[in-house]
């Protein structure tokens, strides 16, 4: 479904990714993991079309889309749950839902929202509120959530863990491995290791926008390298 080659970004005269290769297949989790500034969010942005490459592919469906607006991949079939959720605050829930739902036609917009309040019922409990009043364990499945409503091919899911207590982490974890079983690809960037490997099907590991290892999920936990690098072990 997604084949990155050789891809490259830079922020001015720094740069974020040195040849990065990736595949994902439809249907697989994939997990990327890796230390604070090894260019996973980076990688991410570029795939959606937010951060421009500086060089290399993007395939998506065996097309390019290295040269299309952000917009246009969402039309595509990608979205993406940004770092730190993101919602619009002021916003009602239900607001920020149909938000997500802009690339699909008035008569799509009631099923799909019907879909996700099954998948996430607390978002349909508190439909009517400011998002920014939601729990971070809550504003994070709204973000998940308001992605869904454009109905993607490939959903890109940025650091969904983080500052969640470890009981919210297993509850959003458990949401991921349920899309996926509904058949959503999914590319997920976690600092939590153990976590996304330890549910996908296919695990890279990036350091300095370079790619230095790769495998199935479970065969890089027990990796004696990961261990001790993202484990503590």
């Amino acid at each position: 479904m997604l084949v990155v080659k050789g891809l490259t970004s830079h922020y001015g005269r720094i740069q974020a990714l040195h040849g990065v290769d990736i595949a994902v297949r439809p249907g697989q989790l994939v997990a990327l993991v890796g230390a604070n500034g090894a260019g996973k969010t980076t990688l991410l942005r570029a795939i959606s079309g937010v951060q421009p490459a500086s060089g290399g592919s993007i395939d998506f469906q065996q097309q390019d889309i290295s040269r299309l607006v952000a917009s246009r991949r969402v039309r595509a079939g990608i979205s993406q749950v940004p770092e730190g959720r993101q919602v619009f605050a002021p916003m009602s829930v239900e607001d920020n839902l149909l938000l997500g739902a802009f690339t699909r036609s008035k008569g799509e917009i009631g099923p799909s929202l019907a879909a996700v309040h099954e998948l996430f019922p607390i978002l349909h409990e508190k439909r009517h509120l400011p998002a920014g009043t939601l729990s971070g364990g809550q504003q994070q499945m709204l973000a998940m959530a308001r992605a869904l409503m454009a109905k993607p091919k490939l959903l890109l899911l940025d650091e969904p863990s983080m500052g969640l207590a470890p009981l919210i982490v297993q509850e959003i974890f458990r949401l991921i491995q349920k899309l996926r079983d509904q058949g959503i690809t999914i590319l997920v960037v976690e600092q939590n290791a153990r976590a996304a490997l330890s549910i996908a099907d296919q695990g890279y590991v990036m350091e300095l926008g370079r790619i230095v290892m790769s495998g199935r999920g479970a065969e890089l936990l027990k990796d004696d390298k990961i261990r001790q690098a993202y484990l503590g072990m």
